[in-house]
C-alpha cells in the first residue's frame, strides 16, 4: 500500500514536469516545422501593391528631380538578350533617380517618390510586403499602401547608405560619420540595441564621410561583412567585432557572402566583379570590358547572384549611353540585358523577387 501511495503522491509532480517539457519543446517543434515548410520568396507579397486601397501618391511621398539620363535612339533601337522587363519581377533603385520602382510581369506596378537630391543606395522588399530603404539623409520603412511606419533621419554630419532587415522587428544600418557606426536598431522601440565604431581614413576630416561605406551585410553565420570603399578592403568581423577575415581590393562598393561560402565583390575602380574563396583565391571574375561593346555597360556598383548561378550586374548606365542591367551566366554569356531610360534612371541596386528565400533572414538572398 505504501508503495502504491508513493507512486500516487508523485504523479501530479510527474504530470506537471511532463507538461512543462512539452511546452518547452514547442518552440523547437515550431522551428522544425518552419524549416520543413516550403521556402517562400518576396514575390508572394506582390499582390499587395495592386490592391484597390493603394493610393497613386502617399502622404509621405515627396516630389523628385527628373532622373539623370536620357534614352539614346541608337541604343533603344537595339535588340537585347532576354525578355526585357518581363525577365524578372524586381525592386529597382538608382543614384540619380529618387523613385523606387516595383516591376512585375513586364510592368511597373508601384512607385514611391522619396524627394529631391541624392541618393537611393539600399533597399529590401520584406516578406510582409513592406519596403525598407536607405536614402543617404534618412532610412525608412513604408507599407504597400505608402504609409510610413518607421523613419530615422541621419544626424548632422552623417549619412545612411546601407541597411539590412534582421527579422521584421530589427534593422542593421551604418551611419557614415566621424566615427562611422554600425547600429542594430529595434524598429518597435526605435532604440539602439548594439553599436560598433568602424575604422575610417580620418577621425576628423568631414570630406571623407561620404565615401566611407555603401554596403555592409550581416551573414547567415552572424558575422558582419564590411566593404571599406575608400580603404580598399573587405573585412569580416565576428559577433564580438573581432576581425576574422579580410581581402584587399580597390574600391569595394559591395560584398556578398554567397551560399557556397565564397564572397562576391564589386570593384568599382577596376570595373569588375570577383568571386573569391575564403583563402583569397579568385573563383570567378567578370570585367565589364569583357561584355559586348554594344551594351556600353559601365559604372557598376552592385550585383546579385541568383540561385541558378547567374549574376546580375547593376550599372549607372553612363546617363543613358548604356544598359542599366546585365545578367550573365557562369560562362560570362549575356542572357539578359535591360535598356530602358524611358521609364527608369540608373540602376544602383535591384532585388529579384522570385528568388527563393525570406529577405529578412540574413544570408537568405545573395545580394
Amino acid at each position: 500500500m505504501s508503495h502504491r501511495r508513493r507512486r500516487f503522491a508523485y504523479r501530479p509532480r510527474f504530470i506537471f514536469s511532463l507538461r512543462a517539457l512539452i511546452l518547452s519543446a514547442l518552440p523547437i517543434l515550431a522551428l522544425s516545422v518552419a524549416a520543413a515548410a516550403p521556402i517562400h520568396s518576396a514575390s508572394d507579397a506582390l499582390y499587395r501593391f495592386t490592391e484597390p486601397t493603394v493610393p497613386a501618391k502617399g502622404a509621405g511621398e515627396v516630389p523628385v528631380d527628373p532622373p539623370r539620363g536620357k534614352s539614346f535612339p541608337e541604343m533603344a533601337a537595339q535588340s537585347y538578350p532576354g525578355h526585357g522587363l518581363s525577365e524578372h519581377p524586381m525592386v529597382y533603385i538608382g543614384e540619380g533617380c529618387s523613385t523606387i520602382f516595383i516591376v512585375n510581369q513586364g510592368k511597373i506596378i508601384w512607385t514611391y517618390d522619396t524627394g529631391k537630391g541624392w541618393e537611393l543606395d539600399d533597399i529590401w522588399l520584406l516578406s510582409n510586403g513592406n519596403i525598407l530603404f536607405s536614402r543617404m539623409s534618412y532610412a525608412e520603412e513604408v507599407t504597400p499602401n505608402k504609409k510610413v511606419i518607421w523613419h530615422r533621419d541621419a544626424k548632422p554630419g552623417t549619412e545612411i547608405h546601407t541597411l539590412q532587415p534582421v527579422g521584421l522587428d530589427r534593422v542593421m544600418l551604418v551611419e557614415n560619420g566621424l566615427p562611422p557606426r554600425l547600429l542594430m536598431l529595434n524598429l518597435k522601440t526605435n532604440q539602439i540595441e548594439s553599436e560598433h565604431a568602424l575604422p575610417a581614413i580620418s577621425p576628423t576630416d568631414r570630406r571623407t564621410v561620404h565615401g566611407q561605406f555603401r554596403r555592409v551585410r550581416l551573414t547567415a553565420s552572424g558575422t558582419y561583412l564590411v566593404s571599406f570603399l575608400e580603404m580598399d578592403r573587405v573585412v569580416e568581423y565576428d559577433h564580438d567585432f573581432k576581425e576574422i577575415w579580410s581581402y584587399s581590393i580597390p574600391s569595394p562598393w559591395a560584398a556578398i557572402r554567397l551560399h557556397n561560402g565564397n564572397t562576391l565583390i564589386t570593384d568599382e575602380k577596376d570595373a569588375l566583379t570577383r568571386e573569391v574563396s575564403h583563402s583569397g583565391e579568385t573563383v570567378w571574375e567578370i570585367k565589364l570590358s569583357e561584355l559586348p561593346a554594344s551594351l556600353h555597360f559601365t559604372q557598376s556598383q552592385s550585383c546579385v547572384r541568383l540561385n541558378n548561378g547567374n549574376t546580375i550586374l547593376c550599372s549607372r548606365g553612363d546617363a543613358g549611353a548604356g544598359c542599366q542591367l546585365v545578367e550573365v551566366n557562369q560562362a560570362k554569356k549575356v542572357v539578359w540585358a535591360l535598356y530602358d531610360w524611358k521609364n527608369f534612371g540608373p540602376a544602383t541596386a535591384v532585388q529579384i523577387l522570385d528568388e527563393a528565400g525570406v529577405p529578412e533572414i540574413p544570408g537568405a538572398l545573395q545580394r
